[in-house]
């Protein structure tokens, strides 16, 4: 009678319900290419919002991303998700991608991180041979795939993809914004000791040295963050923010962050796979949208199940809208780079 009543408690807590059922998405497929820290702790959080039908992780290293599915797939009795987990390893050649075939989404983190004392420019020459290698295969197996690009610099190899996979330019984003906005906010509700839901922040620009914070649009609980802060303490979050990521690369010593990076781009891949509209700071395509055209730059989007719907226009003092056309300069001139890559 006591096991009977165990399963029956075990059934109650995790219901037997297909994922078509739970959410309304039939055969959603998102694939994560490396499975370093960043893409597998990026696979782990896509499996477990169960809002896809199967997660794939590749990576170049044989057996590593086999291990890496195996291990999720056994988490989900504790964690309660039904979501399919697939790990392949891929050749030089493009060996091992046929498993990407027909995704709606694809993650790519490969390339080296970060070390102490690098900037993510540093990277520039040996992670575009990766990210176009990547994109290739990316095109042949999923050319229907939407594309959010992390690896670094991000700017940069987000026009390296959108070129070397001839996709549309609204189906290849970067994710930058969501990660930098978090830092902000965080820095901020830490400063004041606030819940972090409380604060409302947003950072536009490059990821990278023209990031452009925005504290114009910065509230907490609905009041200017300016009423609540001095210039100067606004201005001293503002370069954290900047350098958030140098600061965790620092500290760590041998690597750079994953889990809010993460946590960042899984967002945006549920934004694509639910086609939900939301507006969240990306790394896109602008043509003419704050007087700027022809550039990859971090901007307010509208996401959907075709990537970006929209570019959206965020009201910005005259100030952080100069800095804006400085990025836009800035990583235009990097991108141009990339052409030859």
């Amino acid at each position: 009678m006591a096991d009977e009543s165990t399963a029956i408690v075990a059934r109650e807590d995790f219901p037997s319900t297909t994922l078509t059922e739970r959410t309304g998405l039939m055969g959603k497929k998102v694939t994560v290419v490396g499975a370093g820290f960043y893409g597998s702790t990026t696979a782990q959080r896509l499996a477990e919002y169960d809002v896809f039908e199967t997660v794939v992780l590749t990576d170049i290293i044989e057996g590593k991303p086999q291990g890496i599915a195996l291990d999720l797939g056994q988490s989900r009795a504790v964690e309660g998700f039904e979501t399919n987990i697939v790990g392949q390893s891929t050749g030089p050649n493009g060996e091992g991608y046929e498993v990407i075939a027909d995704s709606d989404v694809v993650i790519i983190t490969a390339g080296l991180p970060r070390k102490p004392g690098m900037s993510r420019m540093d990277l520039l020459g040996v992670n575009a041979k990766i990210v176009r290698q990547v994109s290739q295969n990316v095109a042949k197996y999923a050319p229907e795939a939407v594309v959010i690009v992390v690896s670094n610099p991000l700017d940069e190899m987000t026009a390296l993809t959108q070129i070397a996979t001839g996709f549309p330019r609204q189906r290849v984003l970067g994710q930058a914004g969501v990660l930098d906005t978090a830092r902000f906010t965080t820095f901020v509700a830490d400063e004041l000791g606030v819940p972090v839901r409380s604060v409302k922040t947003l950072t536009l620009g490059s990821h990278g040295a023209t990031m452009v914070p925005v504290p114009s649009q910065c509230t907490v609980d609905g009041k200017p963050l300016t009423d609540l802060l001095p210039a100067e303490k606004i201005e001293e979050l503002v370069l954290r923010t900047r350098n958030g990521g140098a600061e965790i690369v620092g500290l760590l010593k041998t690597g750079s962050a994953y889990y809010a990076p993460s946590a960042a781009a899984a967002r945006m891949a549920k934004a694509v796979a639910e086609d939900s509209g939301e507006v969240i700071p990306v790394c896109t395509w602008v043509n003419g949208e704050y007087g700027i055209s022809g550039v990859y730059l971090g901007v307010q989007a509208e996401l959907g199940a075709e990537g970006v719907r929209r570019v959206v226009e965020t009201p910005l003092v005259d100030s952080e809208l100069a800095a804006l056309k400085e990025a836009a300069e800035a990583v235009r001139a990097k991108q141009v780079d990339v052409l030859d890559l």
